[in-house]
């Protein structure tokens, strides 16, 4: 049983303020375990060294959107985007490993007290284990595209045409979120720059932007804290 669990934020291939990060949390891989939230990668300065660090570390992460899409753009199932800075990963002489690594990760991972998942868990799911155990990343499915790309939502769980600019009866999908249903657990999630850290009795949102120059962020419940790093440059411009 590991003496304290560290979630961390959005890296997006932020290798040196991940490496700082770490450092400032007093990290340890012999009694700490590492559960980044997602989006390992892309966008950033170094997705493949970011990626080689968590799998040597023995990071149990969950898939975020940016991991998606790099694995199925590996697979050649979608175009790279113009925007990506995935080339290194692609071109590794171990990309092999490292892609099967991330494809072995889950959607969500279950604790006692906690649910991690990236971007959110749909208000109709009593049991989100079930909804997203064993999906294939490659294969695209209503529930892991709303567990990786949910911000808002209605109280069925329809996401809006216009995420920045919901019409009335949308709402944060942590506002639809009754812990009560779910064992008391928290969820802990990244994905939502804008929005940035958030601490509620329901939610821990993580994603403080640190490839958009924000900073990188872990949140460690043993101690009740949350430790962050600037980061080091402005690495992307945001997009709408």
């Amino acid at each position: 049983m590991p003496s304290r669990r560290i979630f961390v934020g959005d890296v997006q291939g932020c290798r040196s303020e991940l490496e700082q990060l770490l450092a400032a949390c007093r990290y340890d891989p012999a009694s700490d375990a590492l559960h980044p939230v997602g989006d390992l990668v892309n966008r950033g300065p170094d997705s493949l060294g970011a990626l080689r660090l968590l799998r040597d570390l023995g990071a149990q992460p969950v898939l975020g959107n940016h991991d998606v899409h790099l694995l199925r753009a590996a697979a050649g199932l979608r175009a790279p985007a113009p925007l990506d800075t995935l080339d290194a990963v692609l071109a590794a002489p171990d990309r092999a490993e490292l892609l099967a690594w991330l494809a072995g990760q889950p959607f969500v991972r279950v604790f006692d007290d906690l649910y991690l998942v990236h971007a959110g868990l749909h208000p109709a799911w009593t049991d989100p284990l079930a909804n997203l155990a064993d999906l294939d990343p490659l294969a695209r499915s209503h529930a892991s595209d709303f567990a990786t790309r949910v911000r808002h939502c209605d109280a069925a769980g329809e996401r809006p045409v216009d995420d920045e600019a919901p019409p009335i009866g949308f709402a944060p999908w942590d506002h639809f979120y009754e812990p009560a249903r779910h064992g008391g657990r928290r969820v802990v999630f990244g994905h939502w720059a804008a929005r940035g850290l958030v601490r509620t009795e329901k939610v821990v949102g993580l994603d403080s932007g640190c490839v958009w120059g924000g900073a990188l962020s872990a949140w460690i419940p043993e101690e009740r804290r949350v430790v962050s790093v600037p980061a080091l440059r402005t690495w992307a411009a945001r997009e709408r």
